[in-house]
């Protein structure tokens, strides 16, 4: 019996008959549809999965006329960074690195990030930043965006000012944990209104709020609180970018418009990131690294089509390593980014990447 070579969730090789393929795809879904309580695939998204995985190309793409837009996080660290930090290592300064993107690359649009990417180490040097936003927008045509994460976790000791969560929590300390995180999430929203506006005044194309609550709840909180403001007192579009599947609830008792934060799967994150005011969304679902990527792909878009049947705005999920059904391998294969990216596309409806 033919069988058909595809990876597992670490990038590594893995051959599957026709059936098993199929009964991946089909566990994918339905792992996905339990979590999240959405609806799973059609009978023709499941034979476009299946018509991806067995085509013998290595390289997979969207029918055309279905090109979807690109955005980035992480910026020029792709290029300029070393390989340990997921980079090339290149001797390019970021204004080269965002020109090469536009003219070389083609990409749609392109962000101006600090290395140190979180608005706590951006805030002291922001004039600086100020400066390479300015230099990009004189020598590019496509949108420029500022970004970073917000990145609750900095404003901790021993990092930051307010006692850590992670220290009471475990000690049973449970209201003075929660104490903890609300007075982050003050300082937080200043920070993030206050770079926002900076990088307004010297005529950003937009904002990418990325890596959204890496800490849980109360972060996610912060960043709805500082995306309404940014709507209403800039002419940024902000772009939020998820950090994982699920809202951890590190508080617990968070709500935004009275829903709870804690446990919000991506459909359900997608309701509250509008109503804040968000331009794009970035859904991203976690890879599972013991599964296939046939298993990772099919959870992913089932997630992600689930945040594109009832949005208004744009969805671009994230396909970058360990996420989006990307392996969790330092330099992702190029057969299963291209699945996983058209995928999301083709069944998942999703407006971008």
């Amino acid at each position: 019996m033919a069988t058909i070579r595809t990876r597992m969730g670490d990038g590594s090789d893995v051959e599957l008959t026709p059936k098993e393929l199929r009964q991946e795809l089909e566990d994918g879904c339905q792992a996905a549809v339990k979590r999240g309580k959405v609806d799973p695939l059609t009978e023709d998204d499941f034979e476009y999965l299946i018509e991806m995985f067995s085509c013998p190309s290595r390289i997979w793409g969207v029918q055309r006329g279905n090109e979807a837009i690109l955005s980035k996080d992480g910026s020029t660290n792709s290029l300029y960074s070393s390989r340990l930090s997921s980079g090339v290592g290149l001797p390019l300064s970021r204004e080269q690195c965002v020109r090469t993107f536009e003219a070389a690359f083609g990409f749609d649009s392109m962000e101006v990030g600090h290395t140190d990417y979180s608005v706590k180490p951006v805030k002291p040097i922001c004039t600086l930043e100020q400066h390479h936003v300015e230099c990009c927008l004189n020598t590019t045509i496509l949108p420029i965006f500022y970004g970073f994460m917000p990145n609750l976790g900095l404003y901790f000791q021993p990092d930051g000012p307010f006692p850590n969560p992670s220290d009471l929590l475990p000690k049973g300390q449970i209201e003075e944990g929660r104490r903890a995180q609300e007075e982050g999430i003050v300082t937080l929203v200043e920070d993030l209104k206050w770079v926002t506006g900076m990088m307004d005044q010297v005529g950003a194309d937009g904002f990418n709020y990325d890596t959204v609550a890496s800490t849980g709840d109360a972060e996610f909180l912060a960043t709805l609180q500082a995306v309404e403001w940014a709507s209403k007192n800039t002419k940024l579009g902000v772009e939020v970018g998820m950090a994982a599947e699920m809202v951890l609830g590190f508080h617990g008792e968070l709500e935004y418009d009275g829903v709870r934060l804690a446990g919000l799967w991506p459909h359900q994150q997608l309701k509250l990131v509008e109503k804040a005011g968000a331009a794009i969304f970035g859904p991203v679902v976690n890879t599972n690294s013991g599964k296939t990527s046939p298993w990772n792909i099919a959870r992913s878009v089932t997630f992600v089509k689930a945040c594109t049947k009832d949005a208004t705005i744009p969805i671009h999920p994230n396909v970058g390593m360990g996420v989006g059904g990307v392996p969790s391998f330092e330099v992702p294969p190029a057969d299963i980014v291209t699945r996983a990216s058209a995928a999301m596309v083709e069944v998942g409806g999703a407006d971008g990447l």
